[in-house]
């Protein structure tokens, strides 16, 4: 089935996490010709596939036969104040304004946005680039059921949505999700720094790290049971599995390191957002 929009998307800014989006709506049937890339410098991948679509990316868009049904706000936080106000100018007052910029408030958009207009702010993590990704969204009062279902529409090309209703908790989720996947990767280095540690080869211990951690987490996705259960199902005791177990879940241990870390990132994403 293809997806289909009253007016054009316009996307703003084609990079990893952009093109990502693209690629996911393309795959679900969204016709390239509804799509409008404002990029000056695409990374070659994405340009590549721009170009396989028949999609031109341009520095700039000044007009519009009509109004974009969706703005993808997708350039970085920090040159969104010189892009997005003359996006604002194209918006009808039925577009929604959907931003994927870290740190970027609703009430940002709307100094730009006639009022009334419908905003929804998305934090996204990077696994959304293989379509794994997982996005938590918050949508602005004047957002209407149909465009908050469009919003979770376009998103759900990149992996699981889930929606909260309180804006302030968007840091919190930044420190966990969208941050995340920085703290897995560096599990995975720790353990192979172990594993030569414990006297092995470093590529096989990178490689026995790496495939672990990704295993691990396809079990995860694919059991009902919770993580927890899992754990316990691995731990026989006194085994080496609990006798490792006991170092990591000690008092300091690996649950309140995380915790610090994550309200570490949580505290420069406030800051960040003044």
């Amino acid at each position: 089935m293809s997806l289909q929009l009253d007016g054009p998307l316009l996307v703003a800014g084609a990079g990893r996490m952009g093109g990502a989006m693209l690629a996911g709506l393309i795959a679900r049937g969204l016709a390239p010709a509804q799509i409008i890339v404002q990029d000056p410098a695409p990374p070659p991948d994405v340009a590549a596939f721009l170009a396989r679509h028949g999609i031109a990316a341009t520095p700039t868009v000044a007009a519009l036969p009509t109004p974009p049904s969706v703005i993808l706000a997708a350039v970085k936080p920090q040159v969104m104040d010189a892009v997005f106000p003359a996006l604002a100018r194209l918006a009808g007052p039925d577009t929604l304004t959907l931003s994927i910029a870290a740190g970027r408030t609703i009430a940002s958009f709307a100094a730009h946005l006639p009022g009334g207009a419908a905003i929804m702010r998305a934090m996204p993590n990077t696994p959304a680039a293989i379509g794994k990704g997982i996005t938590v969204c918050c949508a602005n009062a004047a957002t209407t059921p149909a465009q908050r279902a469009l919003g979770e529409t376009l998103l759900s090309a990149i992996g699981e949505v889930a929606f909260i209703a309180d804006e302030s908790q968007m840091n919190a989720v930044t420190a966990l999700s969208g941050s995340g996947p920085a703290y897995v990767f560096h599990l995975v280095e720790a353990m192979a720094a172990a594993g030569v540690a414990a006297g092995l080869d470093a590529g096989l211990a990178q490689r026995l790290a790496r495939s672990t951690v990704a295993g691990s987490g396809a079990l995860l996705e694919a059991s009902a049971e919770d993580a927890a259960t899992l754990r316990r199902n691995v731990t026989s005791p006194g085994g080496t599995t609990a006798a490792a177990l006991d170092v990591l879940m000690a008092t300091p241990g690996l649950t309140d390191l995380i915790t610090e870390a994550i309200l570490a990132a949580k505290r420069r994403g406030e800051v960040l957002a003044q």
